[in-house]
């Protein structure tokens, strides 16, 4: 006799596991549907392409617009209209939503692919389109073929790292002129003309990474010496506080009979660079990939940094991150907690971002169960993360290989996570028994 599952619905939900399981079947349903729409309007706009216009070309009649970014053809103004109506969207909204299946349909083929095979959240698909199309087709390529295995995971940071590097390698005129507009946007904005009833005022700037690297950092010094001092502050209250006291800080600096104000910069940048990109330059775009951000920036500029009279250049030993350590204790020694950081960059829990300088170094398979002090069994955790580690109980996480974590729910769930970002790779279970 053939067996059949009955569909379940939300009222007939009445444990948490089975709300879970309906959510994500709805969840499913969702994404099917939002995929299928998407690749709906790819072939909606291929329809509507400059042969299908009517009537001469001028200012009063119909025109095409372009959809996209470079090399993708372009729509019938009026056909855009009459499917961002259709879909309940204002004519702009609806022009961006065609915009991201066009640009995913023809110059981003191996994740349009991955949409098409049921793989990749139509979502997702227009979260990086929606970035691509201001580059080159040589540019949109190359972060095509970078994503496409990942897409389903990538975060925003990582992908806007990627769209710098393609623009850097592919567009280096354009990275160029930014890297020089950019240099005259920095400013600090203090708006005292505009002071809140309560008595505070805004603060806004673009700074030189170098620059807020370092006023972050004195931020976070002074708002951690409040905290110690006994301020029951929160911290981002102490943080603002913070500036006053390096502002006041600054007008007494004992200055040792230096005729110049400034104090001197210490430079402790981990930027993974060649030698000869720094000692000798040729005129070529040289990028830099600087750990702290995990961003790019131009040679020069790292050159500029390092050059400021009165600097202190710090080299901080190249971490082997494939080495394997160990130590018979504990705590965990700086080099180990820095390997963990530099490999994981975040905190491991699914999808969390926090980078990897603010958390904990947590012990996989906790040390009082025998979990060793060492490269594999250690990965950076925020604190509400590793919290819930340790004190929930029913959530744990493998290391399938040092960098690669297969994390478990309380209700069975499971996670890949990894440098690409997290995968949920939960096996779905029904609710329902089949029929008999």
């Amino acid at each position: 006799m053939t067996s059949t599952l009955d569909p379940f619905t939300l009222d007939g939900c009445d444990d948490p596991a089975g709300l879970l399981a309906y959510a994500r079947a709805q969840k499913r349903v969702e994404d099917d549907a939002a995929r299928e729409v998407l690749k709906a309007a790819a072939k909606w706009a291929s329809m509507h392409s400059e042969g299908s216009l009517v009537g001469p070309v001028d200012e009063w009649h119909e025109s095409c617009l372009p959809l996209g970014g470079e090399g993708c053809p372009e729509v019938a103004e009026f056909a855009i209209v009459e499917f961002a109506a259709a879909m309940g969207r204002s004519t702009e909204s609806g022009r961006r939503y065609l915009s991201h299946a066009v640009e995913g349909c023809y110059r981003l083929p191996r994740c349009w692919a991955r949409v098409e095979s049921g793989e990749l959240p139509a979502w997702r698909l227009g979260f990086i389109a929606e970035r691509t199309i201001c580059l080159s087709s040589a540019a949109a390529g190359f972060v095509d073929a970078k994503v496409a295995s990942f897409a389903h995971s990538i975060g925003p940071g990582q992908l806007g790292r990627l769209i710098e590097e393609a623009k850097a390698r592919f567009d280096p005129d354009e990275t160029e002129a930014e890297l020089l507009a950019a240099a005259e946007t920095r400013h600090l904005d203090v708006a005292l003309a505009q002071v809140s009833a309560a008595g505070t005022v805004h603060v806004e700037g673009d700074l030189d990474l170098a620059d807020a690297i370092d006023f972050n950092a004195a931020l976070t010094a002074d708002a951690h010496l409040q905290l110690l001092l006994g301020s029951t502050e929160s911290l981002d209250v102490r943080r603002s506080s913070a500036a006053g006291n390096l502002a006041r800080a600054q007008q007494t600096l004992d200055l040792g009979g230096s005729t110049d104000p400034r104090p001197k910069r210490q430079v402790v940048l981990h930027v993974h660079l060649s030698d000869q990109a720094l000692s000798t330059p040729d005129g070529k775009l040289h990028l830099a990939r600087v750990a702290n951000t995990r961003s790019f920036v131009d040679a020069d500029q790292v050159r500029t940094w390092c050059g400021v009279p009165g600097t202190t250049v710090t080299v901080r030993p190249v971490l082997d991150l494939a080495e394997h350590l160990h130590v018979d204790q504990y705590q965990v020694p700086d080099r180990l907690a820095d390997q963990a950081a530099e490999r994981d960059l975040t905190c491991v829990f699914p999808w969390c971002t926090r980078p990897a300088e603010e958390c904990d170094t947590d012990h996989v398979i906790p040390y009082s169960e025998g979990g060793e002090t060492a490269s594999d069994n250690l990965a950076p955790l925020c604190r509400r993360h590793h919290r819930l580690k340790t004190h929930h109980g029913r959530w744990g996480y493998t290391v399938l290989e040092p960098g690669c974590y297969l994390w478990h729910s309380p209700h069975g769930y499971q996670f890949l996570r990894d440098h690409r970002g997290t995968t949920d790779v939960t096996r779905d279970r029904t609710t329902h028994p089949p029929d008999e």
